[in-house]
């Protein structure tokens, strides 16, 4: 779904249109021009109606619906106001079914757009409230990522986009294909959110490395254990050391075996740097599937035997919010571009309302990081997978 219709045309004609059903690839006539309100409240209005229309077509055809994956990115005007209007409207449609949502989020140094700091703060005020799992990525970690470990000097969104659809395949993988430990959607949300406020997750992949490198190495379970748990390995921007984990989720798929699994988990649990709250004595919710990672023919990724992916609920993501909360009272305090966000219908009181439930956000943040009172010390035993 897009506001307007260039990039939605370029799948229609592309090579990958024989993939989906042309009613299922919906585009409007204008832009949100970088205006949530735009996308929430006057443009996104009049396709909403049509896009939860063939969302419908679909969840019909369902057995037993799970859930719905939203892709989107908040710095945008469609990606924060028609995502969430999206998300609010399944709300009501589909209560109890589970929501994850994939969100681009605005990078600390390259921007695409002046206002992505308001519509980042008025898109998160709807993710906290309508998605029960939403998984954090940003442009500016998947370049490093895309330089550092395949050597791609000017990498292209079809190269971010190709490292984020190994997250998203490793994290269906399970639903499609079967393994000696299973984990299906809701699972996630089970072991990963302690707190319904506290659901953005950090995700980490590994092995990222080019056809070249991986013909000389072999990347054993614990080596590429130890590969997600590297702050660079972080698909957003935020150092992990600076905080503690609360859970981590790790889906290994193809050769492995629960045995090495162990090993990896009891080794990484050893490490001064990878902290874990106390409240929270297992930490690890483990996934194996046997279906080895597919990549794209001609893509960057080298065809590996096994590889791992990480979703980790991690106190270290509130330095995320603090970051475009600062960028956000910057220019509010000024009240730059509110007229536009107005203009569209919507109110200025919205804007405030937003900032300080993100503010709340950050205060829980610091409460749960904090250290419980009776501190007695950390239990050895491992989740229930094991």
């Amino acid at each position: 779904v897009d506001l307007e219709p260039t990039v939605v045309d370029e799948v229609r004609t592309g090579t990958y249109r024989q993939l989906f059903h042309p009613e299922q690839l919906i585009s409007g006539k204008e832009d949100a021009a970088n205006n949530f309100a735009r996308g929430h409240y006057t443009i996104g209005k009049e396709i909403v109606d049509l896009v939860l229309d063939r969302i419908r077509k679909l969840a019909d055809n369902c057995t037993g619906l799970q859930g719905f994956c939203v892709y989107n990115a908040c710095g945008g005007g469609t990606g924060s106001g028609l995502g969430c209007l999206m998300l609010e409207r399944l709300s009501v449609d589909y209560g109890k079914k589970s929501k994850i949502s994939f969100t681009v989020w605005c990078c600390p140094q390259v921007a695409t757009a002046v206002v992505e700091p308001y519509n980042t703060v008025l898109c998160v005020h709807s993710l906290l409230e309508h998605t029960d799992v939403t998984i954090m990525y940003d442009n500016e970690a998947l370049y490093d990522i895309c330089r550092r470990n395949l050597d791609i000097e000017r990498p292209t969104y079809t190269n971010l986009n190709r490292l984020i659809a190994q997250i998203i395949s490793s994290l269906t993988a399970s639903l499609r294909f079967d393994g000696a430990l299973n984990v299906d959607i809701t699972e996630f949300q089970t072991n990963l959110v302690p707190y319904p406020r506290i659901h953005f997750m950090l995700t980490s992949y590994a092995p990222v490395i080019s056809a070249e490198k991986a013909y000389h190495e072999q990347l054993s379970v614990a080596e590429i254990t130890m590969s997600v748990f590297e702050p660079a390995s972080m698909m957003v921007k935020c150092d992990p050391r600076h905080g503690k984990y609360m859970a981590c989720c790790m889906m290994y798929r193809g050769d492995v075996v629960p045995k090495d699994v162990n090993a990896a988990v009891a080794t990484i649990k050893t490490k001064r740097t990878i902290q874990f709250v106390d409240w929270c004595p297992t930490g690890f919710k483990c996934g194996i599937n046997y279906q080895p990672p597919t990549v794209v023919p001609g893509g960057d990724l080298a065809k590996v035997m096994r590889a791992c992916c990480m979703i980790s609920n991690s106190t270290a993501i509130a330095e995320v919010f603090s970051r475009i909360d600062h960028k956000f009272d910057l220019m509010y305090s000024k009240r730059a571009f509110v007229h536009h966000y107005v203009g569209e219908g919507m109110e200025e009181g919205e804007f405030s309302e937003a900032r300080e439930d993100l503010a709340a956000l950050e205060k829980d943040y610091e409460e749960v990081g904090i250290e419980t009172a009776e501190g007695e010390g950390e239990e050895e035993g491992y989740g229930d997978e094991f």
